[in-house]
C-alpha cells in the first residue's frame, strides 16, 4: 500500500483521523497539493527510522572481529552493539524538554550525533584504541533518540487517528526488517572486500558509509523538512476524554453493538453547549473541574504487559543478532560452521530478508485484525523458533538449515509482535498521554536492546542452552500476563 494512498484513506475516513476537517501533511498544506511532499513529516520519519536501523545493524557482522583486533572480547563486542540504547535513553528526557512538542529539533540532533558517532567508530582503527569504538557507539546512540519520536508520531493525535496507528507502526517494523536484513549483509560484504587502508577498511567502512548517508539525509531534511503545527486550531473537532456515567442507563441493542466505541465529546459540541451552561459567580465557585484521568486496573495491566513485550521482542532480536556471529565462529562442539563475519552477516540478512514479504502482508492484515491477536500470533511464531533452537542445541544437531529456520521464526515472530505494543496501548489511554506512552514503550525497547545484545555476546560463554532457555522463560512470563489480561487488551482495529 503506497504511503500517499495510506494518507488519503486516512483523511477520507472520519474515524481514522480525529481532525478530519482538514487533510494535512506536516507542512499544513492540503494532501493533494503539489507542494505537500516538500514538508511531509511522514517520509522524514520513515526514512530516518530505516537509516537508524541500518546504522544499528551494519556493524553487527564485523564488530566481534573489530573488537578482538583492538584487544577486546566477544562480550565487549556485544556491549558495543547494545550500549547506544543506554545513552539514547539517558538523553531522551532532556531532549523532550526542548523539542517544543515537535520533531524538527530531535531530527537535527539525531543527524548530528550519527555523523559524529560513526566518524569516531571509524577512526578507532587508525588510533588503535579499543574504547574509541565504544565512545563512537555511545555518541551514535544519541541519534537513536529519534526512535522514540517515530513511535510518538505513530500515535500522535494531531496527525494519526486510532484506526491508522497499527498500520503506521507496521511501516516502522518494515523499516526495521530492512535494517536488520540489509545492514548485516552490507557490513559482512564490506568486511570481505577489505579495502587495504588504515582509515577505510573492512572494519571501519560501514561507519564511514553511514556517515555519508546521514550527512546527505541531514542536508535534505534541512532544506525540505517542515515541522508539525504546534497547536491545533480551535475549530477542529478534538476528541475529549470520556466522562464517567452519573446514572445507570438501560442498554439497547444499538448500545450493545457499539459497546467498544468510546463516547467522545468534541470542542464544537462543547461550544454549542456553553451558553446553556453559563453559571453565576456563586454557582461557578462551587463547581469543581473534572478529575484528571486515572488509570484503572485493566489499563495498568495492559500498560505493564505491553512494556514487557516491547522489552521481550527487542531483547530476543538483539540477542540473536549479536549471538549468530559469535556462535558460528566459536569452537563449540555444537557449531559445525566456523563462519567468517561475511558468512554470519549473510545468515542474519537471509533470515531478515525472508521476513519482509510477511511484514508486507502484515501491513494489510493489521487494519482488519485486533492488536491482541497480532501479538499472540507473533509471540507464538517466535516461541516456536526458540523451542526448535533448544531441541537442536540439546541434541547437537545444528546445521545451516535448522539454524536458519530458528532465526527466521524468531525474526518474523517478534518483529510482528513488536508492531502492536505501542498502538494497542495508545488506543486505551488519552491522546494527551501520547508522550508518556511513547516514552514508556521506547525505554522498554532500549532495555531489551542493550541487555539482549550483551546476553547474545555472552551466549557461548554462559552456554547456548542457558542462552536460549532464558529467552523462553522471558516469553513464558509474558504469556502468563497476556492470557490473564486478555479481555483488557481489546482495542480498535487499524
Amino acid at each position: 500500500m503506497a504511503l500517499s494512498h495510506f494518507l488519503e484513506v486516512g483523511c477520507k475516513d472520519p474515524g481514522s483521523f480525529p481532525y478530519h476537517s482538514r487533510c494535512i501533511c506536516t507542512s499544513g498544506l492540503p494532501l493533494h497539493s503539489p507542494s505537500c511532499s516538500r514538508g511531509c513529516l511522514l517520509y522524514a520519519v520513515l526514512t530516518s527510522h530505516t537509516i537508524a536501523q541500518l546504522t544499528f545493524f551494519i556493524i553487527v557482522s564485523s564488530s566481534n572481529e573489530y573488537a578482538q583486533h583492538l584487544g577486546g572480547t566477544s562480550t565487549f563486542s556485544g556491549l558495543v552493539i547494545g550500549i547506544p540504547t543506554v545513552f539514547s535513553g539517558l538523553a531522551l528526557i532532556p531532549l523532550m524538554r526542548i523539542d517544543q512538542g515537535g520533531y524538527k529539533r530531535p531530527l537535527h540532533f539525531a543527524c548530528a550525533s550519527a555523523c559524529v558517532g560513526n566518524m569516531l567508530y571509524g577512526l578507532a582503527y587508525r588510533a588503535n584504541w579499543l574504547y574509541l569504538i565504544l565512545l563512537g557507539r555511545i555518541v551514535t546512540g544519541f541519534a537513536f533518540t529519534f526512535w522514540m519520536y517515530t513511535k510518538r508520531y505513530c500515535s500522535d493525535p494531531r496527525i494519526v487517528g486510532l484506526r491508522r496507528r497499527t498500520t503506521l507502526a507496521g511501516w516502522l517494523v518494515l523499516g526495521q526488517g530492512i535494517g536488520f536484513s540489509v545492514g548485516p549483509f552490507v557490513g559482512g560484504l564490506l568486511y570481505k572486500v577489505g579495502f587495504d587502508n588504515s582509515v577505510f577498511n573492512g572494519y571501519t567502512s560501514p561507519a564511514w558509509i553511514m556517515t555519508v548517508i546521514w550527512a546527505v539525509f541531514w542536508a535534505l531534511a534541512a532544506v525540505f523538512y517542515e515541522d508539525v503545527p504546534r497547536a491545533v486550531p480551535a475549530t477542529q473537532n478534538i476528541p475529549l476524554q470520556q466522562l464517567p456515567a452519573q446514572s445507570s442507563n438501560v442498554s439497547t441493542d444499538g448500545d450493545k453493538a457499539d459497546e467498544d466505541e468510546p463516547t467522545r465529546i468534541t470542542t464544537s459540541e462543547v461550544a454549542r453547549a456553553e451558553p446553556a451552561a453559563t453559571q453565576s459567580p456563586t454557582e461557578s465557585s462551587s463547581y469543581s473541574a473534572p478529575p484528571l484521568h486515572r488509570m484503572n486496573r485493566g489499563q495498568w495491566g495492559a500498560a505493564i504487559t505491553m512494556c514487557w513485550f516491547a522489552m521481550t521482542c527487542f531483547f530476543i532480536l538483539g540477542a540473536w543478532e549479536a549471538n549468530i556471529p559469535v556462535f558460528t565462529s566459536s569452537h563449540l562442539r555444537s557449531n559445525p560452521f566456523h563462519f567468517s563475519p561475511f558468512a554470519a552477516g549473510n545468515l542474519i540478512a537471509l533470515g531478515g530478508a525472508c521476513t519482509i514479504p510477511f511484514l508486507l502482508v502484515n501491513l494489510h492484515v493489521a487494519r482488519r485484525v485486533q492488536d491482541r491477536h497480532t501479538l499472540a500470533t507473533g509471540v507464538a511464531i517466535g516461541l516456536a523458533g526458540l523451542l526448535v533452537a533448544l531441541a537442536i542445541l540439546g541434541e547437537e544437531q545444528v546445521n545451516y538449515g535448522s539454524l536458519f529456520i530458528c532465526w527466521f521464526l524468531v525474526a518474523l515472530g517478534f518483529n510482528v509482535a513488536s508492531t502492536v505494543t505501542l498502538s494497542l496501548l495508545s488506543k486505551q489511554l488519552p491522546g494527551e498521554w501520547n508522550g508518556r506512552v511513547s516514552l514508556a514503550i521506547q525505554y522498554s525497547n532500549y532495555s531489551g536492546r542493550v541487555t539482549g545484545a550483551v546476553w547474545g555476546g555472552a551466549g557461548v560463554k554462559v552456554g547456548m542452552l542457558n542462552y536460549v532457555g532464558m529467552q523462553v522463560a522471558i516469553v513464558g512470563i509474558g504469556a502468563v500476563m497476556f492470557t490473564t489480561l486478555w479481555k483488557h487488551l481489546k482495542a480498535k482495529t487499524g
